[in-house]
């Protein structure tokens, strides 16, 4: 038995209609491996202005996972506490997961694929933003390295920034309609 997709969805060969066994499924977060914990951080929660949710520690298989999410005014005025932040955590949709194996912060020489190179293969997060050129102003001042600035290229809607690892992350304006 199958949930027929939305009408107004968009559809391509390949897609299928929903199966009744996959619903309270909840697509929940995205692993980046990281290499410093604290640059990561910083960059997550003070320039791209995300709340780090969750932070657990496996000291004897030596990594740490940081859960982060952009939330609204709202979700932050009512982010709950204890067990129910735990709950909260595995209910949301887009989580960022961070993965800090231990020691590599202290190799110089140590940096993860971040998947735009050869061999291709993860390319980029993505951030929608109320004003694209606001946000690039933003990431300027905060020295935020760009691998495509919005008036390079053929594509003048988008930029793409990187973060600490190298990571592509894709800034789209809120109702841009491209």
């Amino acid at each position: 038995m199958s949930i027929k997709q939305p009408a107004n969805a968009i559809s391509v060969e390949g897609v299928k209609d929903i199966p009744v066994q996959s619903e309270g499924f909840v697509y929940n977060h995205t692993m980046l491996r990281i290499k410093d914990p604290v640059k990561s951080l910083e960059f997550y929660t003070g320039v791209l202005g995300m709340t780090l949710l969750k932070h657990r520690s496996f000291p004897e298989a030596k990594f740490d996972l940081y859960f982060l999410a952009r939330l609204t005014e709202e979700e932050r005025n009512a982010l709950p506490a204890g067990d129910e932040l735990k709950d909260f955590v595995s209910r949301q949709r887009s989580i960022l997961e961070l993965t800090h194996n231990h020691g590599t912060e202290n190799d110089d020489d140590f940096a993860y694929h971040h998947g735009n190179s050869e061999p291709r293969g993860f390319g980029h997060i993505c951030f929608a933003v109320p004003d694209l050129q606001q946000a690039v102003a933003w990431f300027d001042a905060n020295g935020v390295v760009f691998q495509k600035r919005p008036e390079e290229g053929s594509m003048k809607d988008i930029a793409f920034i990187k973060d600490p690892d190298g990571y592509w992350i894709e800034i789209i304006e809120l109702n841009n309609n491209r």
